[in-house]
């Protein structure tokens, strides 16, 4: 008995022995792979974080392409003091002095009264307008121009005049208030700085220390995808980190007053009116010409002829199917009268009572009998009645004809 349960219980334990060595196995095997998978995925999910809620291109919380969290954490670690403020009303209490350098992106959703409440909340400090939408670009006197790739540190200051600009796509300004330029092309400078006074309306010639104002067309350098390209880096670190404290302003288009809330006819493009005044002038061309060409109606021949049996055949069966019997006598008795007064040599208009006594008289029949045949106030009540009218008719018809 005891060995049979000692050899119960070597047995059982054998059996458990293969399992844990496939487990182990397994994990041997795939256990890395696993492992590099999850850390794969904790890392991805680490640095999209803030994506979703900021996701808005140059934005510096966004860790995507398109935003700005790289250059923005960079700074950080240099020591320079990185502030995110998204409201005006944040902004005028950042406290802007001499050591600081205000940046704003997501330029389209300056209104103009915003754009004067960030000109005068960073005046003490550096200004730095990235990528101006066109109502911006114009409300600081410059034209603007895209362009594509590079461009060198032409006319730049001694802190950037060593870097080279390596952009997709830029935007190059010129205007009378530029003072400084730097990577210029063709058709302008990617960076310039306005002339403070001129820029703020000032032509006192009094003193503007500070309210130094600088746009920026390539803001793809500052993006996350296009920061290590060239020397975009080095001119993001440089433009934004001069200073010891940085505030980064992002618009909130919900800072706008209630009279610069967007309407329907400015969202519209230019071209819409005078497009519409044109379609309605060409529309009114094409009616006057077509007008002129409308006369007076002209009758041509029918390349077809119908015979006179056809027509007759025609309507007799729409006489048919409409089932009018009075109308269908009426015809035949009109028909009848009609060739019988013109047989007699009696006026075409004759009454009745006069063409069936002059039938009557040549035929030597009673008038009574042909005057009921003519008479159209008793229609007939069938369709054989019908029929029998229309060969009495047709018989006086024929013996008139025969004398």
């Amino acid at each position: 008995m005891s060995a049979l349960g000692t050899a119960g219980t070597q047995t059982g334990t054998g059996s458990q022995t293969p399992s844990g060595g496939a487990v182990r196995r397994w994990l041997r095997r795939w256990g890395p792979i696993v492992l590099a998978l999850v850390l794969a995925l904790g890392a991805a999910l680490w640095t999209a974080r803030g994506g979703e809620r900021w996701p808005d291109p140059l934005d510096p919380r966004n860790p995507g392409p398109q935003g700005s969290q790289a250059l923005a954490e960079v700074l950080a670690e240099l020591g320079v003091e990185v502030d995110v403020v998204r409201s005006a009303d944040a902004l005028d209490e950042a406290e802007v002095d001499a050591a600081t350098t205000v940046v704003t992106t997501r330029t389209e959703a300056l209104a103009p009264s915003t754009y004067d409440r960030l000109r005068e909340a960073a005046r003490p400090g550096h200004l730095v307008v990235v990528d101006p939408d066109p109502a911006l670009t114009e409300s600081l006197d410059l034209r603007a121009r895209r362009g594509t790739g590079s461009a060198s540190a032409t006319g730049c200051a001694p802190s950037l005049a060593d870097l080279r600009l390596d952009v997709d796509t830029h935007t190059s300004f010129t205007g009378p208030d530029v003072a400084d330029r730097c990577f210029t092309t063709a058709d302008g400078a990617a960076l310039v700085e306005l002339d403070a006074g001129d820029e703020d309306g000032d032509d006192s010639g009094e003193d503007t220390a500070g309210g130094r104002v600088s746009v920026f067309g390539a803001g793809e350098a500052f993006s996350n995808d296009q920061v290590l390209r060239g020397d975009n880096a080095a001119i993001g670190l440089r433009l934004l980190g001069g200073t010891e404290r940085l505030v980064w302003y992002v618009p909130d288009p919900a800072d706008a007053t209630a009279a610069e809330a967007p309407t329907l006819t400015s969202l519209l493009p230019e071209w819409i009116g005078p497009g519409l005044w044109l379609g309605a002038i060409a529309l009114l061309a094409v009616i006057g010409w077509r007008f002129r060409r409308l006369g007076a109606l002209s009758t041509e021949p029918l390349p077809v002829v119908v015979r006179a049996v056809e027509t007759a055949h025609s309507r007799g069966r729409l006489y048919r199917r409409s089932g009018d019997l009075a109308h269908s006598a009426a015809i035949l008795r009109r028909a009848a009268r009609a060739d019988l007064a013109e047989r007699l040599r009696l006026d075409p208009h004759a009454e009745a009572a006069a063409v069936a006594e002059a039938a009557a008289r040549e035929v030597g029949r009673p008038a009574a009998e042909l005057l009921a045949l003519l008479d159209e106030s008793t229609p007939p009540s069938s369709e054989r009645d019908l029929v029998r009218l229309a060969e009495s008719l047709t018989r006086w018809r024929r013996e008139v004809r025969r004398r």
